[in-house]
């Protein structure tokens, strides 16, 4: 399914730097607490699955891993979402990274 939301950084990609592999680390974790949600998980187990999203991140050389993670388990759980609505809420979380860090480094 085509798409045309921008590319997300790798966080293990290439020359990429160290700010945009914090930025993709938190739309990681942003992206799989949402689904944990989604999946009615409990506070404990939401935080599990957030580790896990970040640990199989870690373990892959690409955003589209994690994307296809995150949707094959909402859909495993019988959630109704479409593979659109986790592209779109990866790139929404991955600008609400960068801006946050924006933040930061000027505090």
């Amino acid at each position: 399914m085509p798409h045309t939301a921008e590319p997300l950084p790798d966080a293990t990609s290439d020359g990429g730097d160290a700010a945009e592999r914090r930025a993709a680390s938190g739309r990681n974790r942003t992206i799989a607490l949402w689904a944990a949600v989604k999946m009615g998980l409990n506070p404990e187990s939401s935080e599990l699955y957030a580790q896990a999203v970040e640990n199989f991140h870690a373990e892959r050389s690409t955003e589209e891993d994690v994307i296809r993670k995150i949707y094959g388990d909402l859909i495993a759980s019988n959630i109704q979402v479409r593979e659109s609505e986790v592209r779109t809420k990866a790139a929404e979380f991955l600008a609400q990274a960068r801006e946050a860090q924006k933040s930061d480094s000027k505090s």
